[in-house]
């Protein structure tokens, strides 16, 4: 088992990753507040690992809520299931909700957790390689409106994180291909070494193969953690971790919540940055072609749909959480590992690359 440590000063808390660790109740049980344990699950995962997930809170008041799955339903409206819950349960202050599942579940259960009461704990389990290795650390929770995703939230940082890598061996290819973006992420933005080990291990990571995926979790909880500790509340470096997120949830809206994966979007959207970055100047075509080349061979699409034109991009675009003073800001690349957010972009650049990047009309 690996053990990282989130660096927040009296709100720090931890990160397991390792084999086996659902059936580990002495890493659970020191994360508990109060006597009451609220179990956010959803439909797809409550078959596979809500029964284990009990066992870890045996003696305490353990409750439980089974939301839908899917992008589509991380809305205040399905959120208002877990609210009513805790209230006809009648959940004290001091208790604590736990997240079970991906990345939606998480950012819900982390949500509700920041506003139940005006605030209470929670428990990160990610059970999706996308949710272990972004979106359990460092506190960002919220839900999507039709015209902007994960516009609605707050920041609230969890009691600590588990990750049960067996937990993937359920997940279907396509979820373990969106995971992939969000590492290839870290490498891009600010660690050239770990860009250049996924380019050499990507087949092992599509093969599960566990030491591989180990180290990929691991490395990319690391650079998140050392980020979120310097900037928790995403005022400077903590942005950087957008990249391909403008786009990507771009594509999320505009084809409607949970056709795209949001690491499928937030693939192409790097490589969309990554074209833009070389309009600039900033690239060479051969950094660009290696973020296409790894982007494909995580199996991830490269081409936005063939409906999102550039107005179409621009609708969704403009109230991102980005936009500052009007302005849109892209987290661009000036090499592999170097990273920049920026406004210093030409509109012309910025519109010749989503004509590029558009799949062609079948």
């Amino acid at each position: 088992m690996k053990t990282l440590h989130v660096d927040l000063g009296d709100r720090s808390y931890p990160i397991y990753i390792g084999q086996g660790l659902l059936g580990q109740v002495e890493l659970v049980r020191p994360l508990v507040v109060g006597r009451q344990v609220l179990i956010v699950t959803n439909d797809t995962i409550a078959p596979l690992y809500l029964e284990q997930a009990r066992q870890l809170f045996q003696g305490f008041q353990v409750e439980t809520v089974i939301l839908p799955d899917g992008e589509q339903f991380k809305t205040l409206e399905v959120l208002n299931r877990v609210f009513d819950a805790l209230l006809t349960r009648r959940f004290e202050r001091r208790c604590t909700l736990v997240a079970l599942g991906g990345g939606v579940i998480g950012d819900m259960t982390g949500f509700a957790a920041a506003c139940y009461q005006r605030g209470v704990p929670f428990i990160q389990i990610p059970t999706t390689l996308l949710a272990q290795v972004d979106s359990s650390v460092g506190g960002k929770t919220g839900v999507n409106h039709p015209l902007g995703k994960n516009m609605i939230g707050a920041f609230h940082q969890p009691q600590g994180v588990l990750i049960d890598t067996d937990s993937l061996k359920t997940l279907d290819d396509r979820q373990l291909s969106a995971g992939l973006a969000e590492i290839i992420k870290y490498g891009l933005i600010n660690d050239t070494e770990f860009f250049d080990w996924l380019e050499a291990n990507m087949p092992r990571l599509l093969a599960r193969e566990p030491d591989a995926l180990v180290y990929a979790i691991e490395r990319s909880c690391q650079d998140k953690a050392a980020v979120v500790a310097a900037d928790e509340r995403e005022s400077g470096m903590r942005a950087l971790l957008n990249l391909g997120h403008t786009f990507g949830h771009a594509i999320e809206a505009g084809t409607g919540y949970g056709t795209w994966l949001h690491g499928e979007a937030v693939g192409t959207g790097m490589l969309m940055a990554a074209d833009l970055s070389h309009r600039e100047g900033w690239i060479s075509t051969d950094d660009v072609q290696r973020v296409e080349d790894i982007i494909d061979k995580a199996q991830l699409p490269t081409r936005a749909p063939a409906k999102m034109d550039f107005d179409h991009f621009m609708e969704y675009m403009a109230v991102d959480k980005k936009v500052a003073e009007g302005k849109l800001r892209l987290v661009l690349l000036k090499g592999i590992g170097d990273s920049v957010m920026t406004d210093a972009f030409s509109m012309e650049n910025l519109r010749a690359t989503i004509g590029a990047h558009r799949a062609i009309e079948a």
